[in-house]
């Protein structure tokens, strides 16, 4: 892939060596995601004494984790952020351009990859999401789906599966690991792992591992283009009264 932006992929190479920071983000972000895949229903009793509303409660847990989780990748990714942020300061134009346009060939792609695999799923993830923005206002929601999500998901599968690994292992490798969990990582977990369910996250997953490689591995760049796509679905849902969503789902399945 070529460069966007003309910058070498590691023109300081100390940023993309692994540090303790780096691993033990990655670990904990690991770790809560496998016990939540494994014994998620061991929450259960815990969300119900942080609030008797359970929507409140998981909003409540994912905020803390994310939130947790987002300061310590920030920590670690901070001269890497700094960097790309002064990057794409020098190309204005190129970032409020090319960020949306990405974000519609993600739709795009989607559409596509989704209408090949046969009819529409929702999954799990995307309607306990739905559910929950009924009952959390947008002006919570955005802090998590839009700032802090993003950022994080960045940083572990763009810039340390494919910057930093991909020092060590083929570059190609990484970027079809970058792609396959990212999305196992949104349906893990699920009754129904189906090719319907998995083809919206690859796609978006493809969509972001592409931008960031051809950027020069510019993780600030893909992480606007991240948040972008989940802006836009906010607005989509919050929008939308619930009941002609619900329709709309009827239609598509």
């Amino acid at each position: 892939m070529g460069t966007a932006l003309r910058t070498p992929p590691a023109p300081r190479p100390e940023l993309y060596r692994f540090s303790g920071l780096d691993l033990t983000t990655a670990g904990l972000y690991l770790a809560v995601a496998a016990f939540i895949t494994v014994a998620g229903d061991l929450l259960a009793p815990l969300l119900l004494q942080l609030s008797p509303n359970p929507a409140v409660a998981s909003y409540s847990v994912n905020l803390i984790f994310y939130g947790t989780i987002g300061l310590l990748a920030l920590a670690a990714a901070r001269h890497v952020a700094a960097r790309d942020l002064r990057v794409l300061a020098t190309r204005p134009w190129f970032t409020l351009l090319m960020v949306p346009l990405a974000v519609v060939v993600m739709m795009i792609l989607t559409a596509i990859l989704v209408a090949l695999s046969g009819p529409v799923q929702t999954s799990a993830n995307q309607a306990g999401l739905q559910a929950l923005m009924q009952q959390v206002p947008a002006w919570l929601m955005v802090p998590l789906l839009v700032i802090v999500g993003p950022f994080v998901e960045e940083y572990i599968f763009r810039h340390l599966l494919i910057g930093k690994l991909g020092r060590r292992v083929n570059i190609w490798v990484c970027c079809a690991l970058s792609v396959v969990l990212f999305a196992a990582l949104h349906i893990v977990g699920q009754e129904q792992m189906t090719l319907q369910v998995l083809m919206p996250y690859l796609a978006m997953g493809a969509v972001l591992v592409f931008v960031y490689v051809w950027t020069g591995r510019n993780v600030m760049f893909s992480y606007f283009v991240h948040a972008s796509k989940n802006l836009l679905a906010v607005i989509f849902i919050y929008a939308i009264p619930p009941e002609v969503l619900e329709q709309l789902q009827r239609l598509q399945g």
